[in-house]
């Protein structure tokens, strides 16, 4: 049996729609070997599909397609530490952890960037299935079902304060809140500060992260979304929050933290108390994940 582990991400931070991301120190476990047909459990009691359209069983059993290799099933158990349907990216490491665990067992037929490509192409956009695989920040472009990207290890001093509210927010819906077209001006002013954050994070320039922050393209829409969500902005900011986003699709919300900043957890949590709302967020204290993805033989 095989032990693999695929970091949270979150994507687009701020203006770097479908673009950027980056990996968390959060990580969902999966146990995989080949088996007869599908046999797949929880090993933290959280419910998951147990059938064929489990998602890294069937990304799995596509990756033997893809190599011509005759495929029986799998046993697969998963330890899932990454909260589902919140913006962190835990579709991305379900298709990460079935590509990286039927690779190993067929004897890495695929090259890393391979799997980056195939992973890419499977979720339709490379932000979480990317730095899922590399870790670090990365900034990412799907061209005809080939990734070009960029790997720019963060600072483990960098700090971050996940958002995590007590309810969902699938991708579909949130896509879906997105206008059709947008104008001239929106493009430029998501353009320049997309530009600027990954120019910011590479030199690490964070005094110009909150600017960089800036997006018209899809926070705007989505924040009406998560029910609130400008609130969690607020506060944060008035925390002392270098820069804040909608992680993802949301409806989790990300803070870049300074890491002299040792009082930002406590007073961010006592303002969320004190709203006393009937949608509340748990505040979780993140590292960046600048390993990606592993796998490993096990007992």
């Amino acid at each position: 049996m095989i032990h693999i582990t695929v970091p949270a991400t979150s994507a687009n931070i701020g203006a770097g729609f479908d673009s950027l991301g980056l990996a968390l120190n959060l990580q969902n476990e999966i146990y995989m070997e080949e088996w007869d047909g599908p046999a797949i459990s929880s090993r933290d009691g959280r419910p998951v599909p147990t059938g064929e359209d489990n998602l890294i069983y069937r990304t799995a059993k596509a990756l033997y397609q893809r190599v011509g290799r005759p495929f029986r099933g799998l046993r697969i158990e998963q330890v899932n530490n990454i909260p589902m349907t919140r913006g962190l990216g835990s579709s991305s490491a379900c298709i990460v952890g079935g590509l990286l665990g039927a690779n190993t067992l067929l004897g890495e037929p695929l090259t890393r960037d391979e799997l980056v490509d195939m992973a890419a192409h499977l979720e339709g956009h490379p932000d979480n299935s990317t730095p899922a695989i590399l870790g670090g920040f990365v900034s990412a472009v799907l061209e005809e079902e080939h990734v070009y990207y960029v790997k720019k290890e963060l600072d483990e001093g960098m700090h971050f304060a996940a958002f995590i509210p007590n309810f969902s927010l699938s991708t579909e819906v949130a896509r879906a809140a997105l206008p059709p077209q947008v104008s001239h001006k929106d493009a430029v002013y998501n353009l320049s500060r997309a530009a600027l954050m990954a120019t910011s994070i590479c030199t690490g320039k964070l005094e110009n992260i909150r600017v960089a922050a800036g997006d018209r393209l899809h926070q705007p829409y989505r924040l009406g979304l998560i029910e609130g969500g400008q609130r969690v902005f607020d506060i944060a900011y008035e925390c002392g929050a270098l820069a804040v986003f909608v992680s993802g699709a949301g409806p989790t919300i990300l803070a870049l933290v300074d890491a002299q900043n040792a009082a930002f957890g406590d007073r961010a949590a006592a303002l969320l108390q004190a709203q006393r709302e009937t949608r509340t967020f748990e505040l979780v204290k993140l590292r960046p994940d600048n390993r990606g993805a592993t796998v490993r033989v096990c007992e």
